[in-house]
């Protein structure tokens, strides 16, 4: 029988223990080799995301994939095309705690109902992993901290692309260091599990 003082404090940590929810935002074809929109090392983000998806998988917890469409003008991940898809490497399975959200902006909690089905099913803090690291996943990280549920970013399990700006090109791997960094203040920023 364990001492009265450490069986509490098992108690209390079961008590405390906060339900996540993994937000998965637009792993999808147009952004792997071939796609219409390669970003940088895609492959080994997705890696690391299915390391995080199968994680939670076995904790029983749940799995939201938001899905990107866009149109045509975009150019990329435009609906109803294979590049829109959802990568096979990551796709959710038809179970209880497995959803998928729609979305036609940068946010992922923008005029979808990604809050009503985390809300739904009692999360309270989100780990967020994804595509594009200077766009969607920094909207949905912010977003997600304005309505407190306190991400957690997986850095390598995002990418995105080289950038130009002004006629200066800034690198993928350096617009990655630069947006993690500002994401710091409204997210705790980590690697994945090794």
């Amino acid at each position: 029988m364990m001492p009265f003082s450490l069986h509490l404090v098992y108690q209390m940590k079961e008590v405390f223990q906060v339900k996540k929810g993994l937000i998965v935002v637009d792993v999808q074809n147009d952004y792997f080799e071939g796609g219409a929109m390669p970003l940088f090392k895609p492959n080994e983000a997705l890696e690391n995301a299915i390391r995080i998806q199968a994680d939670f998988r076995a904790q029983g917890l749940p799995i939201f994939y938001v899905q990107h469409a866009g149109t045509s003008e975009a150019g990329f991940l435009v609906e109803g095309t294979e590049g829109a898809e959802i990568h096979a490497g990551l796709l959710p399975i038809a179970t209880e705690n497995e959803f998928v959200v729609r979305k036609t902006t940068p946010n992922s909690f923008f005029e979808t109902d990604l809050g009503e089905k985390l809300k739904a099913v009692g999360v309270e803090q989100v780990v967020i992993v994804g595509m594009m690291t200077h766009v969607c996943i920094d909207s949905t990280t912010r977003q997600a901290s304005e309505l407190g549920l306190s991400p957690i970013v997986i850095a390598d399990a995002c990418t995105g692309p080289d950038v130009v700006f002004d006629g200066r090109k800034t690198s993928a791997e350096d617009l990655q260091i630069s947006f993690m960094a500002a994401l710091g203040f409204f997210a705790e920023v980590k690697p994945s599990y090794k």
